[in-house]
């Protein structure tokens, strides 16, 4: 019964901080040096905070397509982007956990010993799942590495073993028509952006996990940009 009076208290003691003039268009504004401001206090949380941060929030518009092709493309490309997105982000997730444990190896020696090892580890992991994908699937995933690290995977490849390995591997994509130099430009390129498109749309669903692209672009402003402007329209 006592912690509801306080809590009735401090909501009446803070309705009695605002005051409001009667004159036209005019509002009584409370000086942030003073205990005049608006607290909330979360239960359980003894903190007082002046803001709340939130989520932050896409609005997503509905899907429209100009004919069942279309559509249809559409839902394929979201079937294949929702396949390999995970292994882009585990990939990421190497890399970087590959990157903290270089620095803290001083010899040349046993970090080209360590980076070895975690190669083989990686492609264990990788392999017997990457081989079941298809030409558009692999391209698709060579681009949300791209997404994910800012390096194409011919550089990824080219920095962990050496530059004729990169080419190896990129001689044997081209022959399955995939080019692991490929990059990710929603900005520039319509599938790109339906790629990203597709991706914000899992993270809002929680049907994938959010991992931060380390590119520069904001998802607001390319549907803005995208919308209503089909791929034939492109400069």
């Amino acid at each position: 019964m006592l912690r509801y009076r306080i809590l009735l208290l401090f909501f009446l003691g803070s309705g009695l901080c605002f005051a409001q003039e009667t004159g036209k268009d005019s509002i009584q504004e409370t000086s942030k040096d003073s205990i005049n401001e608006y607290y909330v206090r979360f239960e359980g949380d003894s903190i007082l905070l002046s803001s709340i941060e939130l989520d932050e929030v896409f609005l997503f518009g509905k899907l429209e397509f100009a004919n069942r092709k279309e559509k249809l493309s559409y839902y394929i490309l979201r079937r294949k982007t929702l396949k390999v997105y995970p292994y882009a982000k585990l990939a990421a997730e190497r890399l970087v956990e590959l990157n903290d444990s270089l620095a803290k190896i001083k010899r040349r020696r046993h970090k080209k010993r360590y980076t070895k090892k975690v190669q083989k580890y990686i492609e264990g992991e990788f392999s017997e799942e990457l081989k079941k994908l298809t030409r558009t699937e692999g391209q698709i995933l060579v681009k949300l590495i791209y997404r994910q690290t800012g390096k194409t995977a011919f550089n990824l490849v080219k920095e962990l073993r050496s530059g004729w390995r990169a080419f190896w591997y990129n001689t044997t994509a081209k022959a399955f028509k995939i080019s692991i130099k490929e990059e990710f430009h929603p900005e520039e390129i319509h599938e790109d952006y339906l790629i990203e498109d597709i991706l914000q749309r899992a993270f809002a669903s929680k049907r994938l996990e959010r991992q931060k692209s380390v590119l520069d672009y904001d998802y607001a402003q390319l549907s803005n940009k995208w919308k209503n402007k089909s791929p034939e329209k492109e400069d």
